[in-house]
């Protein structure tokens, strides 16, 4: 979890023609499949495949992101870049020390929505609490749970007669036989 701190700021509103006090505010944020859920849902588009996001789109993620209760909603007008700066480092972090060699990388694109990480974790058997994990936390759950249903990598012929040879080669030495 991410706690930001929006300083208390005096904005003017157009609109209305006067200013708006806004009290300091603490959030606290959670970047989980919960709130992906909830983005994709207002924008009908994915988010982790959606790279470059509107100022209005990033700001509306941290809203979905939102665990404080009753925020007052001219407090996100209130977020700096800075704020931003964080989310995203809070975003990016893998959150695990589990790290994968992708031997196998395609170089095609899959498109992942809240939907897909659903099913998987359906068909791995994850339970639904775990939704509330950290994504980044979540998505290396899921690629263990998935490396360990794949099948073992078959051995070709030659590493096999050469582990043969050397095994054949330690047992006559060892019982100092010829043959």
């Amino acid at each position: 979890m991410l706690q930001i701190t929006i300083p208390e700021t005096e904005l003017y509103d157009d609109k209305v023609g006067e200013f708006i006090y806004i009290k300091e505010t603490k959030l606290k944020l959670e970047h989980s499949l919960i709130s992906i859920s909830k983005w994709e849902q207002h924008w009908r588009k994915p988010y982790i495949n959606t790279v470059e996001k509107t100022r209005e789109e990033t700001i509306d993620y941290i809203k979905c992101m939102t665990l404080t209760q009753n925020v007052d909603p001219n407090a996100y007008r209130c977020i700096t870049n800075a704020h931003i700066k964080q989310i995203n480092e809070y975003i990016n972090n893998p959150m695990t020390a589990t790290t994968f060699s992708d031997k196998k990388k395609s170089g095609r694109r899959e498109i992942i929505t809240n939907e897909v990480i659903y099913y998987q974790m359906i068909e791995l058997g994850i339970p639904v609490e775990f939704e509330k994990w950290h994504l980044n936390r979540l998505l290396t759950l899921i690629k263990v749970c998935t490396s360990y249903r794949e099948p073992q990598k078959k051995r070709n012929k030659k590493d096999i007669m050469r582990d043969y040879k050397a095994i054949n080669k330690a047992n006559r030495a060892k019982f100092k036989s010829k043959g």
